[in-house]
């Protein structure tokens, strides 16, 4: 049973993830707008390039350099080659896919991450929560309606993705013990623009005047998300804090609706629902338990 300092914890890591999944969730919406113009890994590479002037910033003012220092240089390596195939992975879903549909497919990941948690990080996961997380996921396949398609590399590369973000988020975790959220940022952002950079070399792709306030918009959504989202699994469990990324989805619908057009169909909508559902009685439960400790 978790202490009471760390379910309070907990609730501000929830706060995190959910200003950090908004954030990342405009930063795909412009990532699938540029996809028809540029390659994958050029994306993933221009995503963390564009990023690492704001990140170098935050540095400077968080005390210096000092602060990026690591004890731990291959868990940083190994986060950084995850991160990189992750991005490249999705970046391709998304170019051929609707947001909620890519994120809905993305969404085995707090189902990876949880199990993960328990045998890597030792982390206990009660009854309840994992309910709750598995009432989650019904909703997943509600929306994915598992044999109304074949599978296809659109269908595969978001598996990928997903099981290279949930060892990522492991790694998060476990370099928070050590490492501050200014180290875990600024390695992020230097590994995937160094490595997706070299990859994309070949084919690389003049950038258009036209779409340089879309990498703007990029920077500031993709430094301030990635902030947030390392803030939220530094301070909570993975176990609680990664089913909160289920709240993409309302994003992807939203997205897809407004910018391009794409409705959800009746059970797209429905999945949403019970996604949405299992959230909130997650977040519920740990105010509860606060509450209950703390009256």
């Amino acid at each position: 049973m978790a202490s009471g300092q760390q379910r309070r914890d907990n609730v501000a890591a929830i706060g995190w993830m959910l200003l950090a999944v908004g954030a990342l969730s405009l930063m795909d919406g412009v990532m699938k707008w540029l996809s028809p113009h540029y390659p994958p890994l050029q994306i993933a590479a221009l995503r963390a390039i564009v990023s690492l002037p704001i990140v170098l910033v935050w540095v400077a003012l968080g005390g210096g350099f000092r602060q990026v220092l690591t004890r731990r240089p291959v868990l940083h390596l190994a986060r950084g080659a995850l991160s990189v195939l992750m991005l490249g992975a999705f970046i391709y879903t998304v170019r051929v896919l609707p947001l909620a549909d890519a994120y809905s497919i993305f969404f085995v990941s707090p189902l990876l991450i949880t199990a993960l948690s328990v045998p890597i990080l030792g982390e206990r996961v009660d009854g309840r929560r994992w309910a709750a997380i598995a009432v989650g996921l019904l909703g997943v396949l509600v929306v994915l309606r598992p044999g109304a398609s074949a599978l296809t590399l659109a269908a595969v590369a978001p598996l990928v993705a997903a099981a290279c973000y949930s060892l990522s988020a492991i790694s998060m975790r476990v370099l928070g013990r050590t490492d501050s959220t200014l180290s875990m940022m600024f390695w992020f952002v230097v590994l995937v623009a160094l490595g997706a950079g070299a990859l994309a070399a070949p084919t690389w792709v003049p950038v258009s005047r036209a779409h340089w306030p879309m990498l703007v918009a990029l920077a500031i959504l993709g430094a301030s998300g990635q902030f947030a989202i390392t803030e939220a699994f530094r301070r909570g469990e993975v176990s609680v804090v990664a089913p909160f990324e289920y709240t993409a989805l309302a994003w992807g619908i939203a997205l897809d609706w407004a910018v391009w057009s794409t409705r959800p169909d009746a059970p797209m909508l429905a999945g949403a629902a019970i996604i949405v559902a299992a959230g909130l009685y997650l977040i519920r439960r740990e105010r509860t338990h606060i509450e209950a400790e703390h009256p």
